[in-house]
């Protein structure tokens, strides 16, 4: 009998349900898979939008990590949510003690609502230290602009910045097009270091 994966999701906790641990764990119960969560921030948030982020100390997200990494293991490790620069220094030295097969980097940045989920000075931090470890970087267009400083506008545009983060050392890009509000498709873009494919879906209108 296979043996059932274990995932690891390394994010906030949102108050709201729809996003961040609380959104993964159900993911991974859909597809059949062992979630468990390393919890980097507490957030206050609802549909509105995000009224309160709570960061943990760096210390103890990582003994979170070591909780999972020396009895249970990993599979693969999901990365979303991390708020400051000592939480992505801890999560990548983790990451190269552990060596996970399989790092699946979400740069959550910005909330849907546009409050800011992560402090300045922890960007750079995230591009130095964690994109070179991700199997597939998965950021959306306010994500792909904070970490590349480019004008995304474009399908064009999403290439180019998806490039740029190949570049940075991430195996595969994902530039989610989702907030590029030019038609009734919603389109992705992944670069695989060889060639673009493009993905789209027709637009769902909700709250």
């Amino acid at each position: 009998m296979e043996k059932m994966r274990r995932i690891l999701t390394i994010a906030g906790s949102d108050s709201g349900g729809g996003a961040g641990i609380q959104a993964d764990l159900k993911t991974f119960a859909a597809r059949g898979v062992y979630g468990m969560s390393v919890i980097t921030a507490i957030t206050a948030q609802n549909t509105l939008g995000v009224q309160g982020v709570f960061p943990l100390p760096a210390s103890f997200v990582g003994k979170q990590i070591d909780s999972v990494m020396t009895d249970i293991g990993a599979d693969a490790i999901k990365i979303g949510m991390l708020a400051n620069k000592e939480i992505i220094e801890v999560v990548s030295n983790r990451l190269r003690k552990y060596k996970p097969k399989l790092v699946i980097l979400d740069p959550v940045m910005i909330a849907k609502g546009g409050h800011a989920l992560i402090q300045k000075n922890a960007q750079q931090s995230l591009l130095k230290n964690l994109v070179p470890l991700a199997f597939v970087v998965t950021p959306n267009l306010h994500e792909a602009r904070a970490l590349t400083g480019l004008s995304i506008n474009t399908i064009e545009d999403m290439k180019r910045a998806a490039l740029m983060l190949y570049e940075i050392g991430a195996a595969n890009v994902v530039v989610k097009g989702g907030h590029l509000h030019r038609s009734s498709e919603a389109i992705d873009v992944l670069y695989d270091g060889k060639r673009f494919h493009e993905f789209s879906v027709k637009r769902i209108r909700t709250k």
